[in-house]
């Protein structure tokens, strides 16, 4: 990616913050790992409501949810570290499953949200990432949230790859535009994100960590409450498949399937269905606050 492109990609990272429909702040916080750059919104005393995007995504992919998840609560939308964005690499970027974790729980720390359980949403890769948070460390988190998550209850459909696969091998923002359209199935993607996206499959030594799937034991004994929202439309896995299995081993959990949605098309489209489903779970009380 050439100092032109870079320019182009921030100036079409800030067009879609700038459509954020509230006040964002831009928080860095530094690490051993980097420092990782955080969209933030809503009230300054809400409860904390921490986003994670999917991949290439970028945080700003939330321009459709900020406003009604941040009325009563702290919305923090995370860059992350080794992906496109407004995160640097430091000299010790995560590398394995275990340094993701431990460079998340420092994002939570380094927000003042030490002491704190938070709510935790993920859509996509970043839905795999807050499971494993969240079953690595599940005092920290209040309440789960996983839109249309890969690798978490399901493996990918092999199509699936097989479409990915020329965005690994030669990836261009051609190639990962045509590939968003061939998963929404040709429906209109909002063309502001479309551009970020596509720009950001050029975005230099993007590393993102991988890692193998949970196994459903370990899933069985999460007892944290957790909602899946899955895109009826998605070409990423089976999705009854994976609503069985999400249904069958969580034991605290809420299975959702949402009609007209792809993958890729959570979550713009539908976007105020999507937000009410959300605020409602948050908003639920506790097992502790029921007595």
């Amino acid at each position: 990616m050439t100092g032109t492109d870079l320019t182009r990609f921030w100036a079409a990272y800030d067009a879609v913050v700038d459509r954020w429909p509230v006040p964002v702040a831009r928080i860095d916080l530094p690490s051993e790992h980097g420092t990782t750059r955080v969209l933030a919104c809503g009230p300054a005393d809400g409860e904390p409501l921490v986003l994670l995007h999917g991949g290439a995504a970028t945080a700003a992919v939330w321009f459709a949810n900020a406003a009604e998840l941040s009325r009563t609560r702290r919305v923090y939308a995370v860059d992350r570290i080794g992906e496109p964005g407004g995160s640097v690499r430091g000299d010790r970027p995560p590398k394995t499953v275990a340094e993701l974790l431990d460079w998340l729980g420092g994002v939570l720390d380094g927000l003042g949200l030490a002491d704190r359980a938070v709510d935790l949403c993920g859509h996509s890769y970043g839905g795999w990432i807050a499971l494993g948070y969240a079953l690595a460390a599940p005092e920290r988190v209040r309440r789960l949230v996983l839109l249309d998550p890969t690798q978490c209850f399901g493996g990918y459909r092999p199509g699936y790859l097989l479409r990915a696969l020329p965005m690994l091998l030669r990836p261009s923002a051609a190639v990962a535009r045509s590939f968003v359209t061939w998963e929404t199935g040709g429906a209109p993607a909002d063309p502001a994100w479309l551009e970020l996206y596509g720009l950001a499959a050029e975005f230099p030594d993007a590393k993102p960590v991988v890692g193998r799937r949970p196994r459903p034991a370990r899933v069985r004994g999460l007892r944290v409450p957790t909602l899946v929202a899955l895109a009826a439309g998605s070409r990423a896995h089976q999705v009854r498949r994976v609503a069985a299995a999400a249904r069958r081993d969580l034991a605290a959990g809420e299975v959702v399937v949402l009609p007209g949605v792809s993958h890729h098309g959570m979550p713009m489209v539908r976007a105020a269905e999507l937000n009410a489903l959300v605020v409602r779970f948050l908003a639920r009380p506790s097992a502790a606050a029921r007595g």
